[in-house]
Parts: structure tokens; sequence; C-alpha cells
């Protein structure tokens, strides 16, 4: 069992699609504000829907307003994320949906005044050659990162883990994409440090930091094994969000764990004070 003493000085958030799930999407915002939180992270909302419509878009962001939550991060739309078609941007096939997406995305941000997008890299598919789906795959995130400047707006590329075909499994790989697309004229990108995922391929997290700090944009924990709240596992969550801070980086952790038992009894067991969670 690892402990979190909150030494790092970094601000919490709520990944309120892994978090107070025990609500309907639209109740979650007011139910993280409830527990302490003030700022707060999604995935897409809609994930069979690349452009749901505005009355639904309405909706989420009156949920999130009315909450009085500041919305940080929001996913730009990567269908099913445990499906074959996760990362929608860099298949053939799919990645139209994905352009469509992005304006929707990007203004849903500029009312809630979100400044982080993720941009999921997509899983390989038979349909296309590696190199195709890379060459698509950066020029879309180059496509998202153009409409984000025009709000101030960072896009961001993330490892994730799990069984998919998904290309991205180290740190060194995102940011092998994050760096070209850079190269390409698109500054305002970058990595994604979610350390679960980098644990639960086999990469040293600790090394990620130390080779990468520079391009990170913004980070997410759950403990490894078992992607549970922070202290479930074995990671030093505390020691690694420390290497963190001490690269500079002063921007949220989200919190995008599986609770064990119910999101506000997982809360409770953090001990988080309320300074940790709050902007």
């Amino acid at each position: 069992m690892s402990t979190l003493t909150h030494h790092h000085g970094l601000r919490y958030l709520a990944n309120c699609s892994m978090l107070f799930t025990e609500l309907p999407l639209l109740e979650r915002p007011a139910a993280a504000h409830a527990a302490g939180f003030d700022t707060i992270e999604f995935w897409w909302p809609w994930p069979d829907q690349p452009v749901p419509a505005d009355r639904d878009v309405d909706a989420f962001v009156s949920a999130v307003q009315d909450a009085g939550v500041h919305l940080a991060g929001l996913n730009f739309f990567a269908g099913d994320l445990a499906g074959p078609d996760c990362g929608v941007l860099s298949i053939p096939s799919r990645s139209q949906q994905f352009r469509d997406n992005v304006d929707l995305t990007v203004g849903i941000g500029e009312r809630l005044g979100t400044r982080a997008f993720n941009a999921l890299f997509g899983n390989r598919v038979e349909e296309a050659r590696p190199e195709e789906q890379d060459a698509r795959g950066r020029e879309n995130i180059g496509l998202a990162a153009d409409a984000a400047r025009r709000i101030g707006a960072t896009v961001l590329v993330e490892p994730v883990s799990g069984p998919k075909p998904y290309p991205l499994r180290t740190a060194s790989d995102a940011v092998a994409v994050v760096d070209d697309v850079r190269a390409a004229g698109h500054a305002n990108v970058g990595l994604l440090l979610d350390l679960f995922h980098l644990a639960n391929n086999g990469d040293d997290p600790e090394g990620a930091i130390a080779a990468f700090g520079d391009r990170v944009a913004h980070v997410q924990v759950a403990d490894w094994p078992g992607r549970g709240e922070p202290g479930s596992g074995r990671l030093d969550l505390e020691g690694l969000l420390g290497r963190v801070a001490a690269t500079g980086y002063d921007g949220f952790v989200g919190l995008e764990y599986k609770p064990l038992t119910t999101t506000l009894e997982s809360l409770a067991g953090l001990g988080l004070p309320a300074t940790s969670r709050t902007a």
C-alpha cells in the first residue's frame, strides 16, 4: 500500500467520467463540487456521437456552469474507448468524425474556459498501414491544435494501456508524436502524463518524468495495479508527483481512477485537504 501525503503541492481535479459514476452524467459536476472540488474534467460525454444535438451540448454546459465548477479538460470524440475504434483520429474510415468533432469540442471549451483537450491517437486497424495511420494521426492532431490555439488551449497526446492495439504505449511513443506535431508548426501540443497507464505498460514513470518533464501539459493518476484510488496499489504517487512538481509543472492532477467502493468513500480514504482539490 502506498501513502499519499500531499506534500507535492499540486492541485487535484475530479475526472467525472471515472468518478461519481453512481450518478447520471449531468449530475456529476454538482456532486464533485459538493465533495470539495472546484475543477473537473470529462472524457467526451457522447461516445457514440461526434456531433450531438445542440440541446444536449447546452445541457452539458449548463450542468457544469450551474454546479459552479471549472471544466479544465475535455476529450475530443474518440469512439468506444474499450472497443476497436478507440481513438478514431488515425483510423481512415473514422477520422472525418474526429474532424467534424473538433470545432464543437473547442466551442464547448470556449464556453467553459477549458484549456486542455485530449486527442486519443487511435487503434491499429487492418484497413491501413501503420505509417498511413501515423501520418493521418499527426495531421489531425495538428488540425485540432490549430482550432485549440484560437482559444489559447493545448492538445494532449496520451500513452494508453489495455488489450486494445493502441500504438502509443510509452511516454517516448507519445512524445515522438508531440515533437513531430510541434515541428510541423503546432506549438500548443503536449504530453498527457498518465502515471497509471505508464506503469501498466511496463514503462518507467520516474524515468519518463526525468526525460520528458518539459513536454508535460497535464497529469492524471490512479494507483497500480488495479487502477484504484491512490493508496490502493504499489505506486509511490506522492513521490512521483513531487518529481513532476520539481520540473516546474504547476497544473492540475486529474484523479482518474476506479473507486474500490463509492466515490465519496474513496475520496475520504485519501484524506485530501480542500486546498489540494481546488484551484
